[in-house]
């Protein structure tokens, strides 16, 4: 008896896909939008999407041009207590929802601003529930804030990896050292000084991390895009993330004349920056008229990309994956499990493994051969590069779509209805447990964030009004 039930733990421990992952998956897929079902869509498929936080702590430290927040966000208190509660809850309900295993953000105002102990603690929360935490920061703090929010008041590592997301643009007011950059180039100090912190915790205290840069781009900023892609390649970062701006939040910070950028327009200014093309269609999070990503490794001073659409290997390889390997979890299960897990996948699949092969060799040569490779790798020069542009929409365009969303109707104007297939099709969800719904970040910060924020300024005032 006891052998049979040792038996079918290890069967269950090494299954795949987790049955709350596969059928929160089969949901996902379903809600989709038509259009949105192509080969190449992720969600449903491999990803459940990213999550964030909301209501959590609004307030940031910055002035910013233009400004996504709603006008009550720095009206209210940040307080600990307030954030971890919320955190918490809101990662139990996504857990509940969505599966076991996610990549959250820990976002709201300006992250640096909670005490250490409690963005600590709210990281260990998030992780708790199985999200995978990604700090959301403006990265104008100093290695002291970093090196506490890592260790306990003994000094032992109680967070062993941390991820940050540091947004660093021109459009920007209010940097400790910069208060009003008049270019990107000037900004390249304060980015690489981001870095360095990061590097330097791996050399003191084994803390690992990943990075990711994000910036607003606006007509005014459109043009230094590629300065910033090839300023940024080398630092140290793993990802750069790119927004053109979206007419949300406190009007009173839009004192320019914006206009929509195309998000091609964009993507040809770090393609430039890069040096070389960035395939991007060959693997789709959500929408493309919202997100467009290419996935590679940066070798040396070279970018190779783990997705080309132009090669048609990549795409067997790419159906082979989401067709046997969707769903499972490769960054937090480890090393022996995952072993077995795919183990179980060959042998029901035993043909992946020379297609993983072919594709293996394909990527060995588009990184230049062994000749190449194993110089870079012993001299620790390659890493993960991922480029993404993220195009939000307006407030104007989201809240009537919202609206009728939330009525259950499809509206019959094909601007609104454009819209409505966005929001459905969103890679970035936010959790209502008070209502059981989860929202698209897009209605989350056009439509709910003022109304939200305006509670908070009351449960959570400043200064204490009598």
């Amino acid at each position: 008896m006891q052998v049979r039930r040792t038996a079918w733990r290890l069967l269950e421990a090494t299954q795949p896909v987790h049955p709350q992952t596969r059928a929160a998956l089969d949901r996902r897929w379903a809600d989709l939008p038509e259009h949105a079902r192509t080969p190449e869509q992720s969600l449903g498929r491999h990803a459940i999407g990213c999550e964030g936080t909301h209501g959590v702590f609004p307030r940031c430290d910055l002035t910013c041009t233009p400004c996504y927040h709603s006008k009550d966000a720095n009206k209210v208190r940040v307080d600990g207590a307030h954030t971890l509660a919320e955190v918490d809850r809101q990662m139990a309900f996504l857990r509940e929802q969505r599966g076991p295993r996610a990549h959250a953000q820990l976002i709201g105002g300006e992250v640096s601003l909670l005490a250490p102990d409690d963005h600590a603690a709210a990281l260990l929360s998030m992780r708790r529930h199985g999200r995978e935490p990604m700090s959301m920061t403006h990265g104008d703090f100093d290695a002291d804030y970093l090196r506490c929010l890592v260790t306990d008041a003994t000094g032992r590592v109680r967070l062993r990896r941390v991820s940050f997301a540091a947004h660093m643009d021109s459009l920007m007011r209010g940097r400790r050292g910069i208060p009003r950059p008049r270019s990107e180039a000037e900004l390249h100090l304060f980015r690489q000084r981001f870095a360095d912190m990061f590097a330097a915790l791996r050399r003191e205290l084994g803390v690992r991390s990943y990075l990711a840069h994000n910036m607003t781009v606006t007509p005014a900023n459109l043009d230094q895009v590629a300065e910033v892609v090839a300023a940024v390649l080398p630092m140290g970062y793993q990802m750069m993330s790119f927004q053109p701006a979206a007419f949300l939040g406190d009007d009173r910070r839009w004192k320019e004349g914006y206009r929509t950028l195309d998000i091609d327009a964009v993507w040809a200014q770090m393609e430039r920056g890069a040096g070389t093309r960035l395939p991007w269609a060959g693997i789709q999070l959500g929408d493309r008229r919202c997100n467009r990503t290419a996935f590679g490794l940066l070798v040396g001073t070279r970018w190779v990309p783990l997705m080309d659409e132009q090669e048609p290997l990549d795409a067997v390889a790419r159906d082979r994956f989401y067709a046997h390997l969707g769903g499972v979890n490769f960054g937090g299960t480890p090393p022996v499990l995952l072993l077995a897990k795919l183990a179980r996948v060959l042998a029901a699949h035993p043909a992946d493994l020379v297609v993983g092969l072919r594709y293996g060799r394909s990527l060995l040569h588009r990184a230049g051969g062994l000749r190449r490779l194993l110089p870079a790798l012993t001299r620790r020069h390659v890493r993960p590069m991922t480029f993404v542009v993220h195009a939000f929409m307006d407030a104007a365009q989201v809240a009537p779509a919202w609206d009728l969303l939330e009525r259950g109707e499809t509206s019959a104007d094909p601007d609104v209805t454009a819209t409505q297939e966005r929001l459905r099709a969103c890679m970035y969800t936010m959790a209502h447990p008070e209502t059981g719904k989860l929202v698209p970040a897009c209605a989350q910060h056009a439509v709910l964030d003022p109304v939200e924020n305006a509670g908070l300024r009351r449960l959570l005032p400043l200064v204490e009004v009598r």
